[in-house]
């Protein structure tokens, strides 16, 4: 009996086997990525509680279906009906985030490889000394900053709620921002293709704000919240200690240096070359200067004399030649 049980299972299994096919495998991988992908979504967001408290549902209903308790049974049947809708109203927040995440393209695709002019580049070679600079004087004057750098996903809402300056960027310039006396010191500079675009920006909060560090600041925690909710750089300076921190893809480091922030920028802004390992590289077309020529093989040569020939010896003349000669002279 149990003999041919297993024999019935291993041909019901070798017929399955056999009418798999590249397709299937493709579609059983890509639906096991999708199960995964949202599974960490809901563990790492507080949507975790709120799947429990929908699973815990699903058990009543399965409870009370095999028991027999109608007035449960009906309750839990009606709320799962609209469990859709509550799902989307109750994940409004992880929902958005997640979306805005599948969107970012910059940890694929860089900036300019989409169609970012060279001059875009140019901005930014000019800007991250002055920004590094600024950032080294703010915190050897413990002077608050927070200064967000835009990347790829565009930040116009929150640039929307702050004071638009389109300037381009000084370390005075900064200096006057973060000082605390004047109006704009209260918020972030937002700062698109190397020009401080907006001041005194209001930035969204982190996804998990409980499991941050008590000690950190306000500063902080939003610079956390907007490098988790694009792919902006942030860079934060401590009223307290001066520190220099910077946050990206919702993690805050610490610790940096004029040297250090400079070089992050640098790898992180400009395009790399590719000698040096980079994904795409802008180089100028030296102009010719005046009097130069462009190619080697357009150089005249010099003109090369041939040496002169040395004239052809006559033949010797015999007795009679001569003879005849002078007779024909007579």
């Amino acid at each position: 009996m149990i003999s041919e049980l297993l024999q019935n299972g291993w041909h019901a299994l070798s017929n399955v086997m056999q009418s798999i096919g590249i397709v299937d495998f493709l579609d059983i991988a890509l639906l096991t990525y999708l199960v995964f992908t949202v599974f960490r979504f809901v563990r790492e967001t507080r949507a975790g509680q709120l799947m429990k408290g929908i699973a815990l549902l699903v058990a009543f209903y399965f409870f009370s279906s095999i028991i027999g308790l109608k007035a449960l049974n009906f309750i839990t049947v009606k709320v799962l009906n609209a469990g859709l809708i509550a799902v989307i109203v109750l994940f409004q927040p992880e929902l958005r985030r997640a979306l805005e995440k599948f969107g970012q393209t910059t940890s694929k695709l860089p900036r300019f490889a989409l169609g970012e002019s060279e001059e875009v580049s140019d901005k930014w070679k000019t800007a991250i000394p002055i920004i590094c600079e600024s950032a080294e004087q703010l915190s050897k004057t413990t002077t608050g900053a927070l200064i967000v750098i835009e990347r790829s996903t565009k930040l116009g809402e929150q640039i929307l709620n702050g004071t638009v300056m389109k300037a381009i960027p000084s370390t005075e310039l900064f200096g006057n921002i973060f000082y605390n006396k004047t109006p704009l010191h209260d918020g972030a500079v937002i700062m698109r293709d190397g020009i401080i675009w907006a001041a005194a920006c209001f930035l969204p909060k982190p996804q998990k704000e409980e499991l941050i560090d008590k000690h950190l600041g306000s500063r902080h925690r939003a610079a956390i919240g907007m490098s988790e909710n694009s792919d902006a750089l942030v860079i934060v300076v401590s009223e307290e200690t001066g520190q220099i921190s910077v946050a990206q893809d919702g993690v805050l480091t610490r610790n940096y240096t004029k040297n250090s922030l400079e070089r992050l920028l640098q790898l992180t802004l400009l395009p790399q070359d590719k000698d040096a390992g980079g994904i795409l590289s802008f180089r100028r077309r030296r102009k010719p200067a005046s009097g130069q020529v462009n190619s080697s093989a357009e150089r005249k040569a010099p003109a090369v004399r041939k040496p002169a020939q040395p004239p052809a010896k006559r033949p010797a003349q015999t007795d009679a030649q001569r003879k005849e000669g002078s007779d024909a002279d007579k």
